[in-house]
């Protein structure tokens, strides 16, 4: 009976870590963000667009080449489990946010949208490196950035959500993804590393504006 109980309980604990893991991958959370940066500009949300064209190429974009590559084989699965084969997906996907970059340049896009955009690009790069000789955490990354910019866009009402990484983190965990290390490491470049360069740049561009 108590091993039954453990056997359950091993596949609750699982069940639970897959969809955190899931409902928070990086695409997801990251695109959230993006559709909330004009926010910081007037004429929010009516400029919520400029944020759907950045979500078109960073996140839909790569995770449908992503989609491509796993049914031809060339890739594991959507979360490129495989340490081995981040690196040409994260340079395709660096490809495709200067791409867009560059479209929302065109098009006038707010300030604020330019800046997570490029913040990302940053951290993509950190990741890319770092992916060469370790497989470190691109869900911890992302949801620390999402949190942490989060908040230092709407406030210290948000903190709460701060609360999302060590879920997501122990979620990697439990699904064997990742190690504690990679996890903590993760988080620490997308909410610091990334984080840090997005409100550098965010200062940046007032003084010049």
């Amino acid at each position: 009976m108590g091993e039954d109980r453990g056997i359950i309980s091993i596949r609750v604990k699982n069940r639970v870590a897959r969809t955190i893991t899931e409902a928070l991958q990086p695409p997801i959370t990251v695109a959230l963000l993006l559709l909330l940066s004009p926010a910081m500009e007037p004429g929010f949300p009516g400029t919520v667009w400029f944020g759907a064209v950045a979500v078109l190429f960073v996140c839909v974009l790569p995770l449908a080449a992503v989609v491509v590559l796993v049914r031809m084989g060339k890739v594991t699965d959507r979360h490129v489990s495989d340490r081995k084969q981040r690196f040409p997906v994260l340079a395709m996907s660096v490809v495709s946010l200067l791409a867009g970059l560059g479209v929302l340049l065109a098009i006038n896009a707010p300030y604020s949208v330019i800046v997570v955009v490029l913040a990302i690009v940053g951290g993509v790069m950190v990741l890319a490196v770092i992916s060469l000789f370790w497989k470190i955490s691109g869900h911890a990354g992302a949801i620390a950035l999402t949190t942490v910019i989060t908040v230092l866009i709407l406030g210290a009402p948000w903190i709460p959500l701060l609360l999302l990484i060590p879920a997501v983190g122990w979620s990697r965990v439990v699904l064997r993804a990742h190690t504690v290390a990679q996890v903590v490491v993760g988080a620490l470049v997308g909410g610091g590393v990334t984080a840090a360069l997005w409100w550098l740049l965010r200062e940046l561009l007032v003084r010049i504006g």
